[in-house]
């Protein structure tokens, strides 16, 4: 993604307390920005208004809004681990308590459904240049299904049944927010790829 300059470089990331407390006034100002008006509405000259930073400091965190929007996901995602952290799901195997973890984020996202498109979006137009940014919100997903299923060291076979499940968690929220998918449709579709985690611990 190009910067103002025409060039490309990854986001900088927040090396000091001041320079952390300024991302986060970024990313809430994004996530602020995003859940009143979806995509279009995260302007990089709004947000840096918003978040009280110059617009050049701005691009030096996040080079484009695609960039600002894919840290966003991941910035929720990190605040709903620590949420699922405090409440652990109930469940009498793993990929139950995968299935209610997902479930819960989702409605998570499904309560503010104009930051949720907004994210999504960005994850879908990200190219090479957002790697970096994407492979962090995958991490977190990761993060969170091993958590629920209780598993510091997957196996193998566990790790690939993680990615199927990401897959279809992210595939159910583009469904869902293009209208092509009711709730009950992603519910069964996230139950039936949990039930991986339970095969591949048998097996």
């Amino acid at each position: 993604m190009a910067t103002p300059t025409g060039g490309h470089r990854p986001a900088a990331p927040a090396r000091t307390e001041r320079q952390a407390e300024r991302r986060r006034r970024i990313l809430t100002a994004s996530a602020q920005l995003a859940g009143r008006g979806g995509f279009d509405a995260v302007q990089m000259r709004e947000v840096a208004e918003v978040s009280r930073v110059a617009l050049g400091t701005l691009y030096r965190y996040f080079p484009s809004k695609v960039h600002l929007l894919v840290a966003t996901m991941q910035d929720q995602l990190e605040q709903l681990h620590g949420t699922l952290c405090g409440r652990p799901p109930a469940g009498a195997t793993a990929g139950e308590r995968v299935t209610r973890t997902l479930m819960r984020a989702f409605r998570s996202l499904q309560r503010d459904p104009q930051l949720a498109d907004a994210m999504v979006r960005a994850l879908i137009f990200a190219d090479r240049s957002v790697s970096a940014e994407v492979d962090r919100v995958s991490r977190q997903t990761t993060a969170i299904i091993l958590a629920a299923m209780g598993t510091a060291e997957p196996t193998p076979r566990q790790l690939a049944a993680v990615r199927v499940i990401e897959h279809t968690w992210h595939s159910a929220l583009i469904t869902w927010l293009s209208g092509r998918a009711t709730i009950a449709q992603v519910r069964a579709d996230i139950e039936t790829a949990c039930r991986l985690i339970d095969l591949a611990a048998r097996s």
